[in-house]
């Protein structure tokens, strides 16, 4: 694949113009882009600009875009041109996951799903974050270094098993069992080709299999229950919202639905949420100055310093990389490019994150870029954009804020200057190499 001119068969005197090319075996490209793609995408836009044409396995053909006019072209357009990449996370979560939606079924899907993440439904959910990190870190050492990834991941995937089915219980517990193992096989499995052919029990599709077996039969199994309680039109969680809610032709959702979409909420409302505040942790450690700021902001009542703190975090140290887009249309004009049909687009959301142009001095970590002033629009995407932007955006920044202010009030952050802890790579996040390593004193009542 070259700039060359290629004449286009639906519109013979309009020629076809497609990005530069990495000039490497496809093999070589999806080894690049599965185990070094931070890497390989900032050597490729050092050479080629911010957008050039790949080919690997899996996505197949593919474009990858870092350019902010042109990301806004692709999160805007039309479904009838672009739909959700193929193939996509629905395969780890299921058929009836929003992941595997399009068109009209997805619009249609996240009206269901809106309502626990928005206004006064939040709101509610604030004091479940409070108590389970307070239940967290009520056992924290104090002046011995230790990982805050793992304590982070048991905060966010408590608050999100309690928003989601309302109360604990014995489904609940077998639920924290299982879904850390499955969550962290899932994430490894999510960009890799499944096997035409069953490979036994023991592989890891297998293994995927039987969890989603014995998710369904805990779900279904709550959904027993809740049917059955007499105060379901009064609950608050999301699996009593989804239980009452219904399409525009009055019919609910299958009990397979609901499963898949709670799957898509266990999994992708905890993991990354938690990877994000390991990486706040990391970069704390290392910033006395942004820890005495958010300290004394947090003594007064004030939360503007520590929103700015969130969103140069998501900037600086981006968890999920990349959001695609599958052309559908005979082809998509991308700016100067015409991307054919079949094509996947991507976005690299990191390299977005660190253009100069937009974040002067984009390797520093400066919470003041972003106080006073909103992010620029389709420059700062850790959500992704568009139609299908993460829903629970904005329950991810209120379970970031709640742990972040109840953690500050209680407990003094050591700082020092530790060398920067790596990325570390675990199939769909990206997480601080060592765990986000800290030490913390508890602040004693004056």
């Amino acid at each position: 694949m070259t700039d060359a001119a290629v004449v286009n068969s639906d519109a013979p005197t309009t020629p076809l113009r497609r990005p530069p090319a990495l000039p490497y075996p496809k093999v070589a490209q999806g080894v690049a882009f599965a185990g070094f793609r931070r890497w390989m995408m900032r050597k490729a836009i050092d050479k080629y600009g911010p957008v050039f044409a790949i080919n690997i396995p899996f996505f197949g053909r593919t474009v990858m875009v870092a350019d902010q006019k042109l990301v806004k072209q692709v999160f805007m357009a039309s479904t009838d041109d672009l739909i959700n990449v193929q193939p996509n996370l629905s395969r780890i979560f299921g058929d009836g996951s929003v992941f595997a939606l399009d068109k009209e079924a997805h619009r249609t899907r996240r009206k269901l799903l809106a309502p626990p993440f928005h206004g006064q439904s939040i709101k509610n959910y604030e004091k479940i974050i409070e108590e389970e990190t307070l239940r967290e870190t009520a056992n924290w050492p104090e002046g011995t270094e230790f990982r805050s990834l793992e304590p982070m991941n048991r905060i966010t995937l408590n608050v999100i098993l309690r928003t989601v089915f309302g109360a604990d219980g014995i489904e609940l517990d077998y639920l924290r069992k299982i879904i850390p193992p499955w969550a962290e096989l899932g994430s490894r499995m999510a960009t890799l080709p499944e096997p035409p052919f069953s490979l036994g029990r023991r592989s890891p599709w297998g293994r995927l299999a039987e969890f989603r077996r014995n998710f369904d039969d805990t779900v279904f199994a709550l959904i027993d229950k809740a049917e059955a309680d007499p105060r379901l039109d009064e609950r608050t969680d999301i699996l009593a919202l989804l239980l009452r809610s219904r399409y525009e032709d009055g019919t609910p959702m299958s009990r397979q639905h609901i499963s898949d979409e709670l799957l898509t909420l266990l999994g992708a409302g905890h993991e990354t949420t938690a990877s994000t505040l390991g990486w706040a942790f990391e970069r704390l450690r290392r910033h006395p100055d942004v820890v005495a700021e958010l300290v004394r902001e947090n003594d007064e009542g004030g939360g503007d310093y520590r929103q700015a703190m969130i969103l140069e975090l998501q900037r600086a140290r981006t968890v999920i990389d990349f959001a695609g887009r599958h052309v559908t249309a005979p082809h998509f004009e991308l700016g100067n490019w015409r991307i054919p049909h079949g094509y996947t687009i991507i976005v690299s959301l990191a390299d977005l994150h660190r253009n100069a142009e937009i974040f002067p001095d984009p390797e520093k970590f400066d919470p003041s870029r972003f106080v006073g002033t909103r992010p620029p629009a389709f420059a700062w995407m850790p959500f992704g954009g568009g139609t299908r932007r993460c829903i629970g955006a904005a329950f991810a920044n209120t379970e970031m804020d709640v742990v972040l202010r109840t953690v500050l009030r209680d407990f003094t952050i050591e700082t020092d200057n530790a060398p920067d802890e790596k990325v570390h790579f675990r199939g769909i996040a990206y997480t601080p190499k060592d765990g986000g390593l800290i030490t913390v004193r508890r602040r004693r009542a004056a």
